[in-house]
């Protein structure tokens, strides 16, 4: 992961309401309207927001007959929490 990539990662994760999605998300994958209930905001918003964590690579949308679930991919966290350790051992 390069470190743009990271920062895009880390950047992403800055947002109270995307870290709350990936967290519903660890959980299982959901659709849009699904992600959207909780807040008191338009679709529009929850999918811009999909779209800054699709960007940085901790979310992937698939299709599932007229379902369109999102998915979160925990391998970017894998190397996020490497990067991190790699600091935390030198401290």
């Amino acid at each position: 992961m390069a470190a743009d990539s990271l920062s895009r990662a880390f950047s992403a994760l800055a947002d109270p309401t995307r870290r709350d999605m990936v967290a519903r998300l660890a959980v299982a994958d959901a659709t849009v309207n699904e992600l959207a209930e909780p807040y008191d905001v338009t679709l529009q918003a929850v999918s811009k927001h999909l779209k800054v964590l699709e960007d940085a690579g901790l979310v992937t949308r698939s299709r599932d007959a007229q379902r369109r679930p999102v998915h979160l991919e925990a391998e970017v966290f894998d190397l996020m929490t490497k990067w991190i350790e790699r600091y935390r051992r030198q401290a």
